[in-house]
């Protein structure tokens, strides 16, 4: 069976993967595979930054802006969702990009994960999540660490979402995650998978551009978009989007403005540094760097030309 080709590009967030995706989707004929687990909610535009109309530059980007806040959703969807697009861009003669910087998406779809429909226990996750809120997430993954001690080294104590389901998933089926995807790799992979990494030689330079975009985002009206949002009624993904959360203790009235945004570019360095830490695990991801001084598109379509012969 012809593998389907796919190249992912990945890192940490500001680092400059959609800008990359487009260039590549622009020269080799593609279309771009989000794999951001906030991006595909709607009106979450500033904070998650959504490519706009002008960053895509008539690319097609699929799997985005397309979830309503008030739904759930999980790797598990986004996988099959994802795997069925991957298949008619390359049906299409097209060349699938995913372009991401949430490493589960991406290493669960490109894996070829198939996740076992295991179904969900809403009173059960309830209970977990009054526990953490007590206790504390660190409590819950020792638990977890009982039976499913890989995942519960993989999890990060901020990742309670993921602590949860996979605490839920042996409840339910009694097969720890770790186990389902095991035997999930058994099946063929119908994919040749070609990953570039974002990095930066200095990792200042990373988190000054995380920086610069969070004062853009605020000049580009965050504090309005987030006020909007805790208004609403339903919505929960605030609890794990960055942008939102950490304004909340100003529109509180408990914080200042200028501690709120210093406190969301902490927060925003912290996320890329474990983004980072995700994808330095994968030994498949050929890394690239911002800060060079060879163009990221050169250095990539470097690598394109000796992997996949393009």
């Amino acid at each position: 069976m012809e593998k389907i080709r796919v190249i992912a590009i990945v890192g940490p967030t500001a680092s400059g993967k959609t800008d990359l995706a487009v260039e590549l989707a622009l020269k080799y004929g593609g279309e771009v595979v989000c794999a951001d687990s906030m991006q595909i909610y709607k009106y979450l535009n500033i904070a998650t930054a959504k490519p706009t109309e002008a960053e895509m530059r008539g690319v097609p980007h699929h799997i985005v802006d397309f979830v309503e806040p008030t739904e759930s959703y999980n790797v598990s969807k986004y996988v099959k969702l994802a795997s069925e697009t991957v298949k008619d861009i390359h049906d299409r003669g097209k060349l699938p990009i995913v372009c991401g910087g949430t490493g589960l998406f991406v290493d669960s779809l490109l894996d070829n994960i198939q996740f076992t429909e295991t179904g969900e226990d809403h009173a059960y996750r309830q209970e977990l999540r009054r526990r953490a809120e007590k206790y504390g997430a660190q409590s819950l993954l020792d638990e977890l660490a009982e039976y499913d001690p890989e995942s519960a080294k993989r999890l990060h104590p901020n990742n309670l979402g993921r602590i949860i389901r996979a605490m839920e998933c042996y409840k339910l089926s009694g097969i720890t995650i770790t186990e389902q995807n095991r035997l999930s790799r058994l099946r063929p992979n119908p994919y040749e998978s070609l990953y570039i990494g974002i990095n930066f030689k200095d990792r200042q330079k990373l988190y000054d551009r995380i920086d610069r975009r969070v004062d853009v985002m605020l000049e580009n009206g965050l504090v309005e978009e987030a006020k909007w949002y805790f208004e609403q009624s339903g919505f929960k993904t605030a609890s794990s989007a960055i942008g939102y959360k950490e304004l909340k203790p100003y529109f509180e009235g408990s914080m200042s403005i200028e501690q709120a945004v210093d406190n969301l570019k902490r927060a925003t360095r912290r996320f890329a540094k474990r983004q980072l830490t995700w994808f330095r695990r994968n030994e498949s991801v050929n890394w690239i760097y911002a800060d060079a001084q060879v163009p990221l598109t050169v250095q990539a379509q470097e690598i394109i030309k000796e992997k996949f012969s393009f």
